[in-house]
């Protein structure tokens, strides 16, 4: 059954719409979709379509985060979807990585980018390691950024230096992408970010209160939890309200 949920209005000037889900396969106008505007004013759309993988619409241009066609569950209709302009992949891991997905979303112009691991994976792509930045068009620049794990026993998942979180600044918006990461230093040099996806689900991720801290650090004006597969994360919007943070719990379990 369709859910239908009327998102807040964000902090800040960002603006949001109305939103549907489906936890099945489905259409594109059938999950949550959160609406801001860049700072010219243009349109920018974030879709929500499970776990980690995020589908984005900015000015004629599709983004696809992580994507992945079936998760448990749960399955994401990409052949229905238009083909990306841009691909980016932060990691190796199955809910990430899906060689499936990439060439369904492939077209002829399409751009991947990537880690080194999974470009090597693939043969193709344009590889980044954490602290690389390029400006792919001219109202498009992006940044890989340190993503791993810090307690002992989960470093084995996400070792440091392998994996990237994407800093993605769309016409003067800037979107954090975080990947799978726990919350460490390196968050403190990541600056003005007005939408931000962090995941939470130990071992693999962060904990709730890893989450708010690192929520704390970054001080996002609109903050996604994503890939939290079981985690109870009704919790954390009370936590960061009064620290300027507005939470939007949407459907990336």
């Amino acid at each position: 059954m369709k859910k239908f949920i009327t998102c807040l209005l964000a902090v800040f000037g960002l603006t949001a719409a109305n939103c549907q889900h489906n936890h099945g396969a489905a259409p594109t106008d059938t999950y949550e979709v959160d609406e801001f505007k860049t700072k010219s004013g243009k349109e920018i759309k974030f879709h929500a379509l499970m776990h980690a993988s995020i589908r984005i619409e900015y000015d004629g241009k599709e983004i696809e985060i992580d994507p992945v066609l079936k998760l448990r569950e749960r399955s994401v209709d990409y052949a229905s979807m238009p083909k990306a302009d841009y691909i980016f992949v932060t990691h190796e891991h199955q809910d990430h990585f899906d060689k499936e997905a990439i060439k369904q979303l492939s077209g002829e112009n399409t751009m991947l980018i990537t880690n080194k691991r999974c470009g090597d994976m693939l043969g193709y792509g344009t590889m980044m390691a954490n602290g690389d930045k390029q400006r792919i068009a001219d109202d498009f620049f992006i940044e890989a950024v340190p993503a791993y794990n810090t307690t002992e026993a989960n470093k084995k998942f996400h070792p440091k230096g392998r994996d990237n979180g994407f800093i993605l600044t769309i016409d003067g918006l800037r979107i954090y992408i975080a990947g799978d990461t726990e919350d460490i230093p390196e968050m403190s040099d990541i600056k003005d970010i007005d939408i931000a996806f962090l995941p939470c689900n130990q071992p693999f991720t962060m904990t709730p209160e890893q989450l708010v801290s690192a929520a704390k650090i970054v001080k996002p004006r609109v903050l996604f939890p994503y890939h939290y597969g079981q985690t109870d994360v009704s919790g954390i919007p009370d936590l960061l309200k009064e620290h300027g943070v507005e939470v939007r719990v949407r459907h990336y379990e």
